[in-house]
């Protein structure tokens, strides 16, 4: 678990420093940075040792799927894959180039292991309650991060209701709960209380961690937690946007900001 955890640290870190690379290459157009700051930890504990996959094969029928729902986060899923040998160099520097894969938003490319076009809010449970319907005899597990604002969408708890009433234990949401939103803090824009509390009204086994806590984020992704019960999984991850860079945490004006020569500077400098 320490050797895991150690990885996913290092991990998260690199992959901030490929958010920057990719925010600055993507200039005026700007890039979500808030929401994908936030998810880093998420992510690394996920490509560095939960996400079981052929690493030659993105096919493969029984391989672990990840849904991000928030595909404003498109730039933490993609250093994430960076960092995991899944995208190269020069795709880290092709963000939103013409033609190229690494897109604002993810779209649909098996070979590319992006297994949903996402980018409309509170669509990805909905096709991964679908999915895990369909795989559910099946040894593949479904992940689907979805943010703290995204759940104030009516599909998402449509879809939450189906996966219960389906015994969809294979698959696990995780909610990147960083308190903020487009329009501001997520308690003054629709105030949910307590999101673990809702999860577990409509039928979920519910639990909350600490999001940037890599050896607590390991624990409760291990493969023992999925035998713990038969219904599906909701993780309240906290988080703080923006997180790592300190003019950017809990700065909703860095939802989607353009950084500068400047901010890239500073934050790299932060980052080590």
């Amino acid at each position: 678990m320490m050797a895991n955890a150690d990885a996913s640290r290092v991990m998260a870190r690199e992959m901030r420093k490929d958010m920057l690379r990719m925010a600055l290459k993507a200039g005026a157009s700007g890039a979500h940075l808030g929401g994908a700051l936030s998810l880093a930890e998420i992510l690394s504990v996920l490509f560095s040792g939960v996400l079981r996959f052929d690493p030659q094969d993105p096919k493969q029928e029984n391989r672990d799927r990840l849904i991000l729902s928030k595909g404003h986060g498109a730039v933490a899923l993609y250093a994430a894959m960076h960092q995991a040998g899944l995208a190269s160099d020069a795709d880290i520097d092709s963000f939103k180039a013409c033609n190229h894969w690494m897109t604002a938003h993810p779209v649909l490319d098996i070979n590319h292991r992006l297994e949903f076009t996402s980018g409309s809010l509170g669509q990805g449970l909905s096709f991964a309650a679908g999915c895990a319907l369909r795989l559910k005899n099946k040894p593949c597990r479904l992940f689907v991060i979805l943010g703290d604002g995204e759940c104030n969408e009516g599909q998402v708890w449509e879809a939450a209701m189906f996966a219960a009433h389906h015994a969809l234990n294979n698959i696990t949401v995780i909610v990147d709960a960083n308190t903020l939103q487009y329009d501001g803090k997520t308690q003054d824009i629709l105030d949910m209380g307590r999101l673990e509390d809702k999860w577990a009204a409509f039928g979920w086994a519910a639990s909350v961690v600490d999001g940037h806590d890599v050896a607590a984020l390991h624990a409760c992704l291990s493969e023992g937690t999925f035998k713990a019960t038969s219904l599906p999984r909701a993780i309240i991850a906290q988080t703080v946007k923006g997180k790592g860079i300190s003019f950017m945490e809990n700065n909703a004006q860095w939802h989607h900001g353009r950084i500068s020569q400047k901010h890239f500077d500073k934050a790299m400098a932060e980052l080590g």
